[in-house]
């Protein structure tokens, strides 16, 4: 399978008073189309920071990130060197090429929950609104909530929130989803079906998936397991 993702020598540090933290450093992976992969590690080990560089929110101190960039219609394993572009050519790519599932859902308090899910196409303009109603009120319906999409998120539950979530992260059909630890505000047995529900819709179009979470359980159900370790990025079995 092509490679959507790869990271060469990536290093993040951030200054603290006088000193410097290295929270990555030297790291390198490659991450293929249409798989599910889960980042481990303990607190404060560069899950998240990697997420946010990947997502070209945050910016790597050295090495470079190179993502496959969405040709519409047609697969490409042309990848674009994130880090070489400008911080609002980043912002567009994201835009363009990444769905982002966060921890805490981000909904868009006045917005109802459809209006939630189109706000990327609304975002990326009026040639990208035409058809994303379609596409969004699928996406609904298939996380179950299609007779919600007049409602206010302050009227969803926690795992209905997060459903909602996924349907914008997957609105624009980006071939790379980055989930940073999406059930991580919810009960067990809400992020089992959340979980099992964003692995399903991601495999089933063939996207890559990469996800932070602390839970064992939850990256049992990952194709392939990574964890950080002193900066580095390790592989582990997900029986581990």
């Amino acid at each position: 399978m092509p490679v959507i993702v790869r990271t060469e020598n990536l290093s993040k540090e951030y200054a603290e008073g006088d000193n410097v933290r290295a929270i990555l450093r030297d790291a390198n992976a490659a991450f293929e189309e249409g798989e599910f992969v889960a980042l481990r590690g303990r607190s404060g080990s560069g899950k998240s920071t990697l997420l946010n560089l990947l997502a070209g929110i945050d910016s790597p101190t050295s090495g470079d990130i190179y993502i496959a960039a969405n040709e519409r219609g047609q697969t490409s394993s042309t990848l674009v060197n994130l880090t070489r572009l400008s911080p609002n050519a980043r912002t567009l790519f994201r835009r363009d090429n990444i769905g982002f599932v966060f921890q805490f859902f981000n909904l868009i308090p006045t917005l109802t929950v459809l209006e939630n899910v189109l706000l990327p196409a609304e975002l990326a303009g009026a040639h990208a609104v035409n058809g994303a109603q379609n596409q969004a009120l699928g996406l609904l319906d298939r996380v179950g909530l299609a007779d919600r999409r007049d409602a206010f998120p302050d009227k969803l539950s926690g795992g209905e929130q997060q459903r909602v979530a996924i349907a914008r992260a997957l609105v624009r059909n980006p071939r790379l989803v980055l989930a940073d630890e999406p059930t991580g505000n919810l009960d067990d047995t809400t992020g089992k079906a959340v979980m099992a529900l964003l692995s399903e819709m991601t495999h089933q179009s063939g996207k890559t998936l990469i996800m932070v979470t602390h839970s064992r359980k939850m990256a049992a159900l990952a194709d392939r397991v990574l964890t950080i370790e002193e900066g580095k990025i390790v592989g582990m079995n997900t029986e581990q």
